[in-house]
């Protein structure tokens, strides 16, 4: 899954608002809490308004707030009102594939991996972000230290995941830092050691 700036930004945005349920809370809050670019921001909230998210109120108290509990809104729910289905094939849904030959199982792989991300998406809520206390299986994910690893594109491909770079590090296929290092993966919590031989 590729998850996208503009999904990003609106999970974040929903996050902040799941802080502050009582009152309403403006797109400059918003976006100078989660370090948010401000004009993209008011598009987000706007989707999100139109997807029944969140609400906006006007006047001098005006603002945002979240249009259900917090316990009933799911990442799921954010990522699909910016973003659309979870996982798509060549902008359709991984259903509608048809394949022949040796590529025939293929639909039964897009349709497993759309059931993965729902399986994590669709169960960690905007309380749960909240509160710190994510699902027990996406704890358990994330509690694994290879799920830390960023594998390259092609396995043992120079600048791949656990292939030194420059200042030492593992890095991704994108060169940024892996756990541990200086990219953005991971941060905001302690990584687990990971195994850096793996590619």
């Amino acid at each position: 899954m590729r998850v996208s700036a503009k999904a990003d930004y609106a999970a974040r945005a929903a996050a902040e608002l799941a802080t502050a349920i009582d009152s309403p809370v403006t797109a400059d809050r918003i976006a100078e809490a989660q370090g948010i670019p401000a004009k993209f921001l008011e598009t987000i909230l706007l989707e999100l308004k139109h997807a029944g998210i969140v609400r906006s109120q006007r006047g001098p108290d005006g603002g945002y707030t979240l249009a259900r509990p917090p316990e009933d809104i799911s990442l799921a729910d954010v990522i699909r009102a910016v973003d659309g289905p979870l996982a798509n094939v060549r902008g359709d849904r991984p259903e509608n594939m048809e394949y022949r030959g040796a590529a025939e199982p293929l639909t039964d792989v897009w349709i497993a991996v759309r059931a993965a991300l729902r399986e994590i998406l669709e169960t960690t809520s905007l309380a749960n972000l909240r509160d710190g206390q994510l699902p027990r299986r996406v704890r358990e994910l994330a509690d694994d230290p290879e799920a830390w690893v960023s594998l390259g594109r092609i396995r043992g491909a120079p600048g791949a995941s656990g292939t030194p770079g420059a200042s030492g590090a593992p890095t991704s296929a994108d060169g940024s830092a892996g756990p541990g290092g200086t990219g953005g993966e991971g941060r905001g919590r302690a990584q687990p050691k990971v195994n850096s031989a793996r590619s």
